[in-house]
């Protein structure tokens, strides 16, 4: 079986991949007044496990007579695809310009057209005995509305509405989701800017838990621009799949995987929008076989868009750490990512402080390239700890693009390194044991 094939299936456009139980509920209602079927009327179909949407274009110059049909057609839709394992559905309708010659017909029914400068004379003749007695239009309309209001019974008013979406329940919190049966900690290794280092901390953060005893599997949730592969030696490598799951592959005894595991090379772009990104992202997470792990790194996208939210509402998070550089242009989109995961109640472990120092290879001089005191700033403003410091370190650079990172590497030039990645990661684990463990959902069926 093709790897793709289960992103087709969920993503793929209605036309080419069609439910047949679905197409045959579809068939038996009609759009309100009409012959049409509301399968006929379908462009676009998105469905995300049970949860159904339908883009329905309604036949030119067609007339809404009452919002109560398509309320009666929605509700009608969604009891009768509850049968086929539906319990959310969402209509989004799309009217058509009318015709050319039913433009001309109700052209033909406007009043005649008056002009203003010949009424305007006219009415300059009236004198001021003439003209009706002026009013005060707040007060007038104030008592209309108490008129309209009392007659309608204080109910609002029905307004027209092009999209008609089944009321939604609240998306889960944190607290509302039990851990995952085989993973005890999901960590998220997040920062709010690209380019400060977040992968590469991911990476050996992971190596260095696992020399700890633990065992750990990483996660590439970086969908537009995964290069975890690459930092582990993984590039050009594609996981099995068993029983319509990935197997992740291994990297340094670690579960791994990424979506760049599973675009084939290093030059093909993942060119989705957010649903789509969002889906892949729950199916790798999902509909992966991941070992029974101890932890479970996360390398985050940078930013706080779709996949982040996704994210804090349906996968059991423990903790995020931050990544950021003592920039302040960094520290600003930093303060964004903990401010996102307060939001959402993902406790912050803590802030790491990348590129912090530079040390010439030459003479040893060392200076602070992108400023000093940001991660100290940013714990200070936050409450939370500043985990650890690393330099800006050319050794760093070369060991991820061989893919052997830093923590693992056989030279004595990155002992220094390698130990202060062990350093944070100590410290996280101290952040870690003071939170409350989550309930695991061991009978969850994945």
């Amino acid at each position: 079986m093709s790897w793709f094939k289960p992103f087709k299936m969920e993503f793929a456009p209605f036309a080419e991949f069609g439910n047949p139980q679905i197409d045959e509920i579809l068939k038996n209602h009609y759009l309100p007044n009409t012959q049409h079927t509301v399968l006929s009327l379908v462009t676009q179909r998105q469905q995300q496990n049970d949860v159904l949407g339908l883009t329905l274009k309604l036949p030119a110059g067609y007339q809404v007579n009452s919002e109560a049909d398509f309320e009666q057609l929605h509700n009608s839709l969604a009891s009768d695809l509850e049968k086929a394992g539906i319990r959310e559905l969402n209509l989004h309708f799309v009217t058509q310009k009318a015709s050319g010659s039913q433009q001309q017909q109700s052209q033909m029914n406007l009043p005649p057209v008056i002009d203003a400068q010949v009424a305007a004379q006219a009415n300059s003749a009236l004198t001021r005995a003439e003209l009706p007695p002026v009013t005060n239009a707040q007060a007038q309309s104030a008592v209309q509305h108490q008129t309209a209001h009392a007659e309608a019974g204080g109910s609002e008013a029905v307004q027209r509405e092009d999209q008609l979406t089944s009321k939604r329940p609240a998306p889960p919190t944190q607290s509302q989701l039990q851990a995952h049966p085989r993973i005890k900690h999901v960590i998220v290794v997040a920062s709010g800017k690209g380019g400060v280092g977040k992968s590469t901390t991911t990476v050996n953060l992971a190596l260095a838990l696992q020399q700890t005893g633990a065992k750990v599997g990483v996660l590439d949730a970086d969908i537009y621009g995964p290069s975890v592969p690459t930092m582990l030696g993984t590039a050009g490598k594609t996981p099995l799949i068993e029983n319509e799951q990935f197997i992740p592959l291994e990297a340094f005894g670690m579960a791994v995987l990424s979506i760049g595991n599973l675009t084939g090379d290093d030059n093909t772009p993942v060119v989705w929008r957010g649903p789509k990104a969002t889906g892949a992202l729950m199916q790798l997470f999902n509909q992966t076989a991941w070992p029974d792990l101890d932890y479970l790194l996360i390398d985050m996208p940078p930013g706080t868009g779709d996949i982040q939210l996704t994210l804090a509402q349906r996968i059991p998070v423990t903790g995020a750490v931050i990544v950021t550089t003592p920039q302040h242009v960094a520290l600003m989109d930093a303060q964004k990512g903990i401010e996102l995961f307060n939001k959402v109640n993902i406790p912050v472990l803590g802030v790491v402080e990348n590129m912090s120092t530079h040390v010439c290879s030459n003479c040893g001089h060392t200076d602070e390239i992108f400023g000093t005191g940001g991660g100290d700033k940013l714990s200070a403003t936050y409450q939370v700890p500043l985990l650890g410091r690393l330099p800006l370190n050319a050794s760093i650079r070369q060991n991820a693009d061989q893919g052997t990172p830093s923590v693992i590497a056989k030279d004595s030039a990155n002992d220094n390194v390698a130990s202060q990645y062990k350093d944070i990661a100590l410290a996280m684990l101290v952040q870690l044991a003071k939170l409350p463990t989550r309930k695991r959902d061991n009978n969850r069926i994945l």
